[in-house]
C-alpha cells in the first residue's frame, strides 16, 4: 500500500487524488487542507451567481468520497502547522497543491490607502472565506475603479453592478449580501493598460456584463482603434476575436439607460492612487499606446478618475511553503514533471500539482493534465517510496501534535449548519463566514444566524 498526502483541497488537489486512486488501487490518499471546507477556489473564488461552475463541487465531492480518500480538514502545513519534515515521515510522499494564495501588487503610491484592496481580499469577503477582512469595502463609495481586465475583474464589476433580487438566492454571506444590495457604488470603471485584443477576460464573462439588470455598459471607440488587433482582427486568435466582436457592439450601439454605468476603459496605466487624508479619492492614469512588440509605452499623459473604492486585480502570486523550496520570480516551486527540485536534484517523495506547480495560468480544467502528469511521477516513483515503513495511524499522530482534524463527516455538518442558517434568513444556502462557526458547526453545534 502506498500512502500518499495530498495538500490542498481544491480543484488540483481533488484531480491529483483522483489520478492515484484511479492509475493504481494501492495507493490511499489524505487530503489536507488549512480550512475546514474543502473544494479551495470553487468554494472562495468562483462569484455566486455562477452556479453552473460552482456546481463543479458535486465532481469534487465524487472524489472526496471515494473509498481510499479521506478528507482531512483544519490542518495546517508549515511554519505555523505540521511541518514539511513531520509530513514525510507520515506519507510515503506527499504532493502540495495550495495554489496561489495571495495577489499581485501594483508597486505604485498610495496602494496601501484606506478604500483602495485587492480583488481577492474582496472575492474573500463576498464568498464567506473565514480569513476574509472585516465588512467596510464599500463604506462611502459611489465610484469604483477595478484595475485589471481579466475574469475577476469581471467577477468584482458584475458584484457590484448585481441587486438584491439577483443576490438573494446566491449561497453569499448575509453581511455582504446587505452591503451589496444597498447598491451604494452606482459607477464602475474597468481599467486596463493595453488594448481589448489582449484582454484576458472570457467572452462568456464579458458579455453578461450587458445582462445586468438596471445596468448600461459604455466603451470609448476611440480608445479601441488605439488597437491594431481592434481594427483588423482577422489576425487574432478566436478568444479575442469574439472580445473584439462584442466590444465593437457596444461601441457603436447606443447604451441603454440604467442606474449602474460600468466603463470598460483601454490603454490606461495607474500611476497613483490619489488620497484624501488616509482614504481613496481617486487614481491617477497615464495613456499608454501599442510599442509595435506587444507592449505598451507611455505617451506623457495623464487622467484621474474621482472614486472612492479601487480594486486591483492584476492576478494571483504563489507564497512560499516553510520547508519546501521556492522560486520567488515565478512564485512557484522548483520542480521537473511535478517533483519538487532541491538544489536542481528530484527530492524523493515531495511533490507539486496546480498553481503552485505552474503559476495561476488556465482555468479549472488545466488542473486535470497538470494533475496527471504529477500522478504519473509519483507512480513511477512508488516502488522506491513504499519501501519506507510508515506508522500505522499518521491522523492519531497528527491529533497528537495538535490540529484536530475536520473530516468528511465535520465537513457535513457544516453544509447541515449552512443550510438551517438559509433556512432561518429566508433564503437557500448561506455560507459561514468566521472560524468560531465554522468549527463549531463541524463538531456538530450548528450555527448562529
Amino acid at each position: 500500500m502506498l500512502r500518499v498526502a495530498v495538500v490542498g483541497s481544491g480543484p488540483s488537489g481533488c484531480y491529483t487524488a483522483q489520478s492515484l486512486v484511479q492509475q493504481d488501487p494501492g495507493v490511499h490518499v489524505h487530503v489536507l487542507d488549512r480550512l475546514p471546507c474543502p473544494y479551495g477556489l470553487v468554494r472562495y473564488g468562483v462569484a455566486p451567481d455562477h452556479e453552473k461552475i460552482k456546481s463543479l463541487q458535486n465532481n469534487l465531492r465524487t472524489v472526496l468520497e471515494h473509498e481510499r480518500v479521506r478528507f482531512l480538514g483544519g490542518v495546517r502545513v508549515g511554519a505555523d502547522g505540521v511541518p514539511v519534515a513531520r509530513l514525510r515521515e507520515l506519507y510515503h510522499a506527499v504532493v502540495y497543491c495550495v495554489g496561489a494564495a495571495t495577489d499581485r501588487r501594483l508597486g505604485i503610491p498610495g496602494e496601501d490607502l484606506r478604500g483602495c484592496w485587492s480583488a481577492t481580499e474582496f472575492v474573500s469577503w463576498y464568498s464567506a472565506h473565514p480569513d476574509a477582512v472585516a465588512d467596510g469595502f464599500l463604506a462611502g463609495a459611489r465610484t469604483a475603479v477595478v484595475i485589471g481586465v481579466g475574469n475577476v475583474a469581471v467577477d468584482v464589476t458584475r458584484m457590484l453592478a448585481r441587486g438584491a433580487t439577483e443576490l438573494t438566492p446566491t449561497d453569499m454571506p448575509q453581511a455582504a449580501l446587505d452591503s451589496l444590495a444597498a447598491g451604494t457604488v452606482t459607477r464602475v470603471h474597468m481599467v486596463g493598460r493595453r488594448g481589448p485584443s489582449q484582454a484576458r477576460f472570457t467572452t462568456k464573462e464579458l458579455r453578461e456584463l450587458s445582462t445586468l439588470p438596471d445596468s448600461r455598459v459604455t466603451v470609448d471607440p476611440a480608445e479601441l482603434e488605439l488597437d491594431p488587433g481592434y481594427v483588423d482582427p482577422s489576425s487574432l486568435p478566436a478568444p479575442q476575436r469574439r472580445n473584439v466582436e462584442v466590444l465593437r457592439g457596444w461601441a457603436t450601439a447606443p447604451a441603454p439607460a440604467g442606474r449602474h454605468g460600468i466603463r470598460l476603459r483601454f490603454f490606461l496605466r495607474p500611476v497613483e492612487i490619489l488620497s484624501d487624508g488616509d482614504r481613496v479619492r481617486g487614481v491617477r492614469l497615464e495613456r499608454t499606446e501599442p510599442d509595435g512588440h506587444g507592449g505598451v509605452s507611455g505617451t506623457g499623459r495623464y487622467e484621474v478618475i474621482e472614486a472612492q473604492l479601487v480594486l486591483r486585480s492584476v492576478g494571483y502570486r504563489g507564497v512560499p511553503v516553510d520547508g519546501l523550496p521556492f522560486d520567488p520570480v515565478h512564485g512557484t516551486v522548483p520542480h521537473a514533471a511535478g517533483r519538487v527540485l532541491r538544489d536542481g536534484v528530484p527530492s524523493p517523495g515531495e511533490y507539486v500539482a496546480g498553481w503552485i506547480k505552474r503559476g495561476p495560468t488556465g482555468v479549472i480544467g488545466t488542473n486535470r493534465p497538470c494533475a496527471k502528469e504529477t500522478a504519473s511521477s509519483l507512480l513511477e516513483d512508488a516502488p522506491e517510496l513504499a519501501a519506507r515503513s510508515l506508522p500505522d495511524d499518521p491522523v492519531a499522530l497528527l491529533r497528537a501534535a495538535g490540529p484536530d482534524p475536520v473530516e468528511w463527516s465535520g465537513w457535513q455538518s457544516i453544509e447541515r449548519a449552512e443550510a438551517a442558517l438559509g433556512a432561518s434568513l429566508g433564503r437557500g444556502v448561506v455560507k459561514i463566514p468566521d472560524w468560531e462557526s465554522l468549527l463549531t458547526a463541524a463538531r456538530g453545534g450548528g450555527a448562529v444566524p
